[in-house]
């Protein structure tokens, strides 16, 4: 219990400070850039620039047709393992629970073994892009420790929350102690690496799109 009682409290606390905290900071680090501004003529038709960064953020969820086939695994898996994750997260009773408490919201739940089906699915996916990662020549080269850990902070918390739902390797307080625990190392991590992509892919897809639109290229 005094483990638990420690990821529950001050784990917790000090994790959500630094997540805050880093994930303004690195926000502030881009939005405070300097810009130049352009003074080219936009091409005849241009979107404006909302709609422009809008419809590359929308467009880009799915590859173009001439890039599909050589990345139909990569696009799928990865829509597996997000979508999945966002099941478990906002799926299971006792995070709905923990998010109300968070936050003052709740919804219904799913039925536990559906969310239970969908966490082994999505750790499933998990371990399928680090196998590619492992495996394939290019992206091996291009991966370092950074990638490698991202992966294992997202990773531990699904793996162990299936492990204290299953009640397996220890006790339930322990299980649950360690789970909470890998969630606070994600939030802890995630300014300083590449999960950060959650928030920043909206903001380099749609500076992307202005810039494009801009000259009349089609995205």
């Amino acid at each position: 219990m005094e483990l638990l009682d420690f990821a529950r409290g001050l784990a917790w606390r000090f994790a959500i400070a630094v997540f805050v905290a880093g994930t303004l900071w690195r926000l502030a680090g881009i939005l405070l850039l300097p810009r130049m501004a352009d003074r080219s003529q936009a091409r005849e038709g241009a979107l404006s620039k909302p709609l422009g960064a809008l419809y590359t953020i929308v467009r880009r969820l799915w590859p173009r047709p001439e890039f599909l086939q050589a990345t139909l695994f990569v696009t799928i898996n990865s829509y597996v393992f997000h979508v999945g994750l966002a099941i478990v997260v906002c799926g299971l009773a006792p995070h709905i629970l923990f998010l109300r408490n968070l936050f003052g919201v709740s919804w219904p739940a799913l039925p536990s073994n559906l969310v239970y089906g969908v966490g082994i699915l999505t750790l499933a996916s998990l371990c399928a892009a680090l196998a590619r990662r492992l495996s394939h020549p290019v992206v091996r080269l291009l991966s370092g420790p950074s990638d490698y850990l991202s992966w294992l902070v997202t990773a531990m918390p699904v793996a162990t929350g299936l492990l204290a739902t299953s009640h397996l390797g220890a006790r339930y307080e322990t299980l649950l102690a360690i789970h909470v625990l890998s969630f606070c190392a994600l939030l802890v991590w995630f300014p300083f690496g590449k999960l950060m992509h959650a928030f920043l892919f909206v903001f380099s897809r749609g500076a992307t799109g202005v810039r494009f639109s801009h000259r009349g290229v089609s995205v």
